[in-house]
């Protein structure tokens, strides 16, 4: 099974991301492969991100934050970044088409489309703290100026899970339409951005990543800290209870 299929229709590109098994999490290879798909995109008008099985994406693959390696997990990190970088990079636009649960990093990847449209039945939320990690790669910065900072705190601090409908509300997603309308919608905004001139759509795009940009030493920094915790107790507690499903009992303050 490809870790991602990816089909060109019309004048877009869909990727889509193909474990269901583990509900689309990332790990390298699939990080990888999703960046190398995107780098085809520019010969389309505009690019799908979605998932397949039910669910968009679940993050990065925790199975190895249970007994995690140092160099393993800066793999995991410096792939992860790879993958939301592609796509803010992209020269066309990226719409995320939501059809399930985007969680933790498959939030994340929700902040760094340029436009998202929810099935009805899709969830989002933050996962960081409550895993053993910490949403540094759009979760504690850009989504603070798409939501609002107290709002972005919220879903990154708390890791509660939210509706499509909510999502909408606070500015997490431009549209949400019941589950079955999911892909004609998307398919009817990328006509629409057909129609538009793909060279002043790029401009429009890169100009707008100047938030993104400002918070790129964040995400490299916030990585290096990652990269310092790892192996910690926390990390283990919150990826083995995880892996366990169970609520994780973390240790008091050092």
């Amino acid at each position: 099974m490809p870790d991602v299929v990816v089909d060109r229709i019309g004048d877009t590109l869909w990727i889509r991301l193909n474990r269901p098994e583990r509900r689309n999490a990332f790990d390298p290879a699939m990080s990888a492969a999703v960046v190398e798909a995107f780098e085809d995109a520019a010969s389309a008008r505009a690019v799908v991100l979605t998932g397949s099985g039910g669910s968009f994406c679940a993050g990065g693959s925790l199975q190895q934050l249970s007994t995690p390696t140092t160099g393993q997990m800066r793999g995991l990190y410096q792939s992860s970044l790879r993958l939301f970088d592609a796509v803010r990079s992209c020269p066309r636009p990226v719409i995320a088409a939501v059809n399930g649960a985007a969680a933790g990093g498959g939030n994340e990847l929700v902040v760094a489309c340029d436009l998202a449209i929810a099935a009805r039945s899709a969830t989002f939320g933050q996962t960081g703290p409550r895993v053993g990690s910490a949403p540094v790669t759009g979760a504690t910065n850009v989504m603070g100026v798409q939501i609002g900072e107290k709002r972005a705190k919220e879903l990154a601090m708390l890791c509660r899970r939210y509706t499509a409908e909510q999502a909408r509300e606070m500015g997490l997603v431009n549209e949400v339409v019941d589950d079955d309308a999911l892909e004609d919608t998307v398919t009817a905004w990328c006509d629409e951005l057909a129609r538009l001139s793909p060279r002043y759509l790029e401009i429009t795009k890169i100009s707008s990543n100047i938030w993104w940009n400002a918070a790129r030493d964040s995400f490299t920094n916030g990585l290096g800290m990652l990269v310092q915790a790892v192996g910690s107790a926390d990390m283990v507690e919150g990826a083995t209870a995880f892996l366990e499903k169970r609520k994780p009992s973390f240790p008091g303050p050092e």
